[in-house]
């Protein structure tokens, strides 16, 4: 018996997977974007297996047979778990073999197999074999004497079944495909360019790696490991030193997933699961080629036909008269009114970049105060820290080291912080600091100033070309205030702080949002203008999900733009009639969260880091930020209509349905919502 009306977590997920595969089967998008679709899907699922299916499976071993809040016990939802992916992943190999594969080669981009290849080509490939990939390689038998090797997550191996002619005993090997090498290698044949899987050429070249051993079989497979951090932070004197202990002992997570070659001799897949101790239902038997996020790789290649036109960002409207090269220029164009910045519409180099490059720069800059959580490796911020710091300004870096997945690249930048002086925090014990802020002290002619940047996403230069953001620079003395007090919590001692345009978790964000639907609900009663309007990458959180129903019923209509998990179920009679839900997935990933309250008609907006799931209410840092300008009012709301609109192309939900809106009732395609904003941007605003 399901209850509650909520919508499972994992199911719920697995079904934002689906909506990115179904951007892989769409025959409109370009083909190499379908391609890096497939790439996506996979990466995506094998981050759901290495975190939640190992979170899933430690429940199981330990037993817990209690249902979640959707009904599900353990038991039920890895079944349930095993029966989607299992499908989604049929899926996405036909999608490839039926159409992906076909009309590549179509257009000369072929998939081949060594005995697809011309002599010239052997001649080519052989040659590359033994002086790139065969030194690299390193046969591993199991046998009395050799135990059976560790097998790193996420590698791709070769099984090979060898048999000794003397004694005729039948011995298993493994060889790892070599991760520093690439996944294809390219040859050229009339015009066309073939790639041949390097693991192809590596089983073709066997007897070299086992001489005087007869190869009777060999097959592809990886192993996906648990890689969820349990660190106990009440324990631990140093988090960073735990925190790298931990990241190798996740190397040896134990094992969640087996994709294995489908076809594969069921002797030889029992030892290997016996070996590896995993579960029948973990293991997924699918076609070669396994691990398709190297598509990605294909996806890169220069067609550019065969890609979404090229994009290029500008520079928001209130900077673009401004020179670069000027801090001073800078500093007065963020005084002269708070800039919203939208991405990667408008450029996050020559906004957010630029402005910590001119704090580091400017001498009249006393202190920047940054918070990082995901950043990119040769990141033009932290670089800009290190400066900052070495010309002597005070420079505090609030790391996220337990930034999921960035730990390790994390650990080396805090390292190399330190190192140049900046003053490293690590937020507050037991909280991870997912608030995206900014602070700069300027000493100017009258005084101390404070200048701000606050967004909905990373200080990632990389990531900010693809994800869809929110950001504002602010110079407002009562934002920078709260700013001030805030990143004093963060690295001192300031727990009761009082914020007036920010909400903030674990604090005032709960109370602030439940506050804010209640006085829409009691609007509503008495006649007066309601409604409510979210766009958030989740909402997972009961105690919202119930808030939002007590709305609906009430009679307050919501609107919510969901990218990812939605355990939310609209349309559900009596309870949630006055709610649609609508999901927005395409060339950028939507990342950017906005609240919106009708308060009565006087709008309040809120734009910010965090969604409606328990952990950024109650165990992360978040922040929220009330958006009072009225012509950046109208921009936010210009982006949640065009996401609503029923002109624009969507995933509509009902119950636990989600289905892809792509024409209209005259067979016309609606409108790209990402293409319809390059287009927006495109002209002068």
């Amino acid at each position: 018996m399901r209850h509650h009306n909520i919508t499972d977590r994992e199911m719920s997920w697995l079904s934002f997977n689906q909506r990115v595969l179904e951007l892989a089967e769409d025959p409109t998008n370009p083909l190499l974007e379908r391609a890096r679709f497939l790439a996506i899907f996979s990466s995506n699922l094998d981050e759901f297996f290495m975190v939640r299916v190992a979170t899933l499976m430690s429940k199981l071993e330990n037993e817990v047979t209690a249902a979640n809040v959707a009904g599900f016990t353990p038991t039920e939802l890895m079944k349930q778990v095993s029966i989607q992916t299992n499908a989604l992943m049929a899926r996405q190999s036909k999608i490839f073999y039926d159409e992906i594969e076909p009309q590549l080669k179509n257009v000369g981009i072929e998939f081949v197999h060594w005995d697809q290849l011309d002599d010239t080509e052997r001649v080519y490939v052989t040659k590359l074999f033994h002086d790139r990939i065969f030194p690299v390689l390193t046969p591993l038998a199991v046998d009395p004497s050799h135990p059976f090797p560790y097998i790193s997550g996420l590698s791709l191996n070769l099984a090979v079944m060898v048999k000794n002619p003397a004694s005729q005993e039948e011995f298993f090997a493994r060889v790892k495909v070599p991760e520093i090498l690439p996944r294809f290698i390219a040859t050229a044949k009339n015009g066309s360019t073939r790639f041949l899987p390097l693991e192809d050429l590596i089983a073709i070249h066997l007897q070299e790696l086992f001489p005087g051993m007869i190869i009777q079989d060999h097959y592809t497979f990886r192993i996906t490991r648990n890689q969820d951090m349990d660190l106990d932070e009440e324990e631990t004197e140093d988090i960073l030193t735990s925190l790298e202990q931990e990241l190798a002992r996740r190397r040896f997570g134990p094992p969640v997933r087996l994709e294995i070659e489908s076809g594969v001799d069921e002797k030889l897949v029992q030892k290997l699961a016996e070996e590896l101790k995993i579960n029948p239902e973990n293991i997924i038997h699918i076609a070669a080629p396994l691990d398709m996020t190297s598509l990605n790789k294909i996806a890169d290649l220069d067609f550019p036909d065969l890609k979404f036109d090229r994009f290029r960002s500008r520079t928001a409207k209130a900077l673009s008269e401004v020179d670069q090269e000027d801090p001073d220029l800078f500093f007065s164009a963020i005084r002269q009114g708070e800039i919203l910045l939208h991405h990667p519409y408008e450029s996050f180099t020559s906004s957010v970049v630029q402005f910590l490059q001119s704090a580091a720069q400017d001498p009249h800059v006393l202190a920047i105060k940054q918070t990082l959580y995901r950043t990119s490796g040769d990141s033009p911020i932290v670089e800009a820290l290190i400066e900052a710091a070495e010309a002597g300004k005070q420079v505090l870096a609030v790391i996220e080291i337990r930034a999921r997945f960035d730990e390790q690249a994390n650990v080396r930048w805090a390292r190399k912080l330190e190192a140049a002086g900046v003053h490293v925090v690590y937020g507050l014990m037991g909280l991870k600091t997912h608030a995206k802020l900014s602070l700069v002290i300027r000493d100017e002619a009258n005084g101390l100033r404070r200048y701000c940047h606050m967004g909905t996403g990373n200080y990632n230069p990389k990531t900010a070309r693809v994800y869809e953001d929110l950001g504002i620079l602010s110079a407002d003395p009562e934002l920078t205030e709260d700013l001030t007090k805030l990143f004093n919590q963060l690295s001192g001692f300031a727990p009761q702080s009082k914020y007036s345009r920010l909400l903030v978790a674990p604090s005032t964000l709960r109370s602030g949002l439940t506050e804010r639907i209640d006085r829409e609900i009691i609007n509503h009663k008495a006649g007066k203008q309601s409604g409510i309007q979210l766009k958030l990458n989740s909402i997972l959180d009961e105690g919202f999900v119930a808030k939002l129903y007590e709305a609906s019923q009430a009679g307050v209509k919501i609107e919510l733009l969901i990218r990812g998990i939605c355990a939310v179920q609209p349309g559900l009679k009596g309870i949630s009639e006055n709610i649609s839900v609508k999901s927005v997935l395409g060339r950028f990933l939507e990342h950017s969260r906005i609240f919106h309250f009708v308060n009565a008609g006087n709008d309040e907006y809120w734009i910010g880091s965090a969604d409606l799931m328990g952990r950024n209410l109650d165990r992360r840092v978040e922040s929220l930020v009330r958006i009072d300008k009225k012509d950046h009012q109208h921009r936010l709301q210009e982006i949640i209509d065009l996401g609503l609109s029923p002109e624009s192309a969507s995933w509509q939900l009902t119950g636990t349905e989600w289905e892809k809106v792509s024409t209209n009732s005259r067979g016309e395609a609606l409108l790209d919502v990402h293409a319809a904003f390059i287009h927006l941007y495109s002209k002068d605003r």
